[in-house]
């Protein structure tokens, strides 16, 4: 039980509730205007550190005390199977709304309790953020912080899940905007996700895998890829598969599939280079779509364990312990269904010219004939870089046997201010090149793969994609324009020429 009880009805809570649903935009205002109550003790890139668990904290003590209110009105009291998540006493949001001292640890406490009830969903989906630093947070600014989420009602009458996941996208955004160089740890650009997710094409029922999920954002992007195609996204369901290094990180994750309403996922906090999450005995589990953006030229990556890795996924050879680039790439292919499985995979363009250990395993990949296209995206559209990176489509069905579609999408961006953007009509554009199949002068080129040999293996996108160079085209009429105004320009240049040899001759 907790130790408040509620005293209004159901019918009561969803009048109040419809009288206090918010829209998207005043969300996302209150959202943000939360992480500038920390602006100044707590540094920008730890915002979400902070706020994310606040945030799914008020979310389910909110829901909870709907589905009791709800219980408690149809059956004359309350039961645990009542909801979706259990809290514990004295581990509600109004538990800590009525602490005045040593918030943190009470918040903390809380956390850990609530992660105990709920240990098969909600193990250490609160971080481990150290809430007891009273340095960094003190009472009174707990107190402003959650003084604010509680003007926020959150349950789901209040509020559906597709409008709480918005805004916890819209926040994630923010966030990496605000923290550009470490941003790239956690966020993808969504129109990037949004072109591989459409050339990958995931359909009803297919497994979905990120071995470097950061914030789930690619998962995410499956469901909706579904949903928009008029798939029932019920049947993703227990189908969506991503690990994550860092532990902050990998509870955001979890948070905004549960927000966003996805409740059966199997995110793990991870080294998926070192210790993969998702294999049986020694053979690694595989998946229809496997998708990623992953950290770029990572050292120390796990050579170590590679070098006799048990899952046998050196299928090309031992990358460098100075790259782990073709380290993912290996993985993730090795991680491709038979038959129909089909990945893409963010990476530096340095992976399609790079010799050495790189240039051998690359001349294998090719070899095996899995690599589908390779397209060149503009420059500065990733956080924490400015370099221009590629995507590289892989596929175990092999739709076009001994050829690589090179795609130079180089110039379709939007100049920003700090960052360029890929936007709506360059996705389009880059799709359509890529489902053609064909050569686009200056965009295209199908390449066979005894050409790329000649080439000694190198992919480098302008060794076999040539700019458009445009010429200057005129009418016969103005063709005429522009000589009678030459004739005229000489005819006055003749002129002035002989003025001056008259002057001299006289001077003489």
């Amino acid at each position: 039980m907790l130790c408040y009880a509620l005293q209004v009805t159901s019918h009561k809570i969803a009048r109040m509730n419809h009288s206090l649903k918010i829209s998207l935009a005043q969300l996302e205002s209150h959202l943000w205007e939360a992480a500038n109550i920390l602006r100044g003790p707590v540094d920008a890139s730890d915002f979400k550190t902070y706020i994310f668990p606040l945030l799914f904290f008020k979310r389910i003590s909110d829901v909870y005390d709907e589905e009791r209110a709800t219980a408690v009105a149809e059956y004359g009291q309350d039961f645990p199977e009542n909801h979706r998540f259990q809290i514990p006493a004295a581990a509600h949001w109004q538990d800590i709304r009525a602490v005045a001292q040593n918030i943190g640890i009470a918040l903390q406490n809380a956390f850990r309790d609530i992660e105990a009830a709920n240990q098969e969903q909600l193990h250490n989906i609160f971080g481990d953020a150290q809430w007891s630093n009273k340095q960094r947070l003190s009472d009174a600014l707990l107190t402003d912080l959650i003084e604010h989420f509680s003007a926020l009602p959150l349950s789901n009458s209040a509020i559906e899940p597709d409008m709480l996941g918005q805004a916890y996208e819209y926040l994630i955004k923010k966030f990496a905007d605000a923290t550009n160089k470490k941003a790239g740890e956690f966020y993808t650009p969504r129109s990037v996700v949004q072109l591989m997710m459409d050339i990958l094409d995931p359909q009803p029922g297919e497994t979905i895998y990120d071995p470097a999920c950061g914030t789930g954002g690619m998962l995410l992007a499956a469901i909706n890829h579904v949903r928009q195609q008029g798939g029932r996204i019920e049947t993703l369901l227990g189908k969506l598969y991503g690990q994550e290094k860092n532990l902050t990180t990998a509870s955001i994750a979890r948070i905004n599939l549960f927000l966003h309403g996805v409740e059966d996922f199997h995110i793990v906090r991870g080294d998926t280079l070192r210790n993969p999450a998702f294999h049986s005995g020694d053979q690694l589990q595989q998946f229809d779509i496997v998708i990623a953006n992953p950290p770029f030229s990572l050292e120390q990556w796990g050579w170590e364990v590679w070098e006799k890795d048990r899952y046998q996924r050196n299928i090309a050879g031992l990358p460098s312990n100075k790259n782990g680039d073709f380290a993912w790439v290996q993985h993730m292919v090795a991680s491709m269904k038979p038959g129909n499985g089909r990945m893409a995979v963010v990476l530096p363009h340095g992976v399609l010219f790079r010799m050495g250990k790189e240039g051998e395993i690359r001349h294998k990949l090719l070899e095996m004939d899995l690599l589908d296209a390779v397209i060149g995206l503009g420059p500065n559209l990733f956080y924490g870089t400015g370099l221009a990176a590629c995507i590289l489509i892989f596929s175990r069905q092999t739709r076009h046997p001994g050829q690589v579609l090179l795609v130079d999408a180089s110039t379709l961006y939007q100049s920003g201010r700090n960052q360029n953007s890929l936007e709506p009509q360059h996705v389009q554009q880059i799709l359509a090149w890529v489902q053609a199949y064909e050569d686009a002068p200056g965009h295209a080129k199908v390449v066979a793969l005894n050409e790329i040999a000649a080439n000694d293996w190198n992919l480098n996108i302008p060794r076999y994609v040539e700019p458009l160079i445009e010429e200057e085209t005129i009418t016969v009429a103005e063709a005429l324009d522009n000589l009678r105004q030459s004739l005229d320009e000489a005819y006055a240049a003749e002129d002035k020429l002989k003025m001056l040899l008259q002057k001299s001759e006289l001077i003489e």
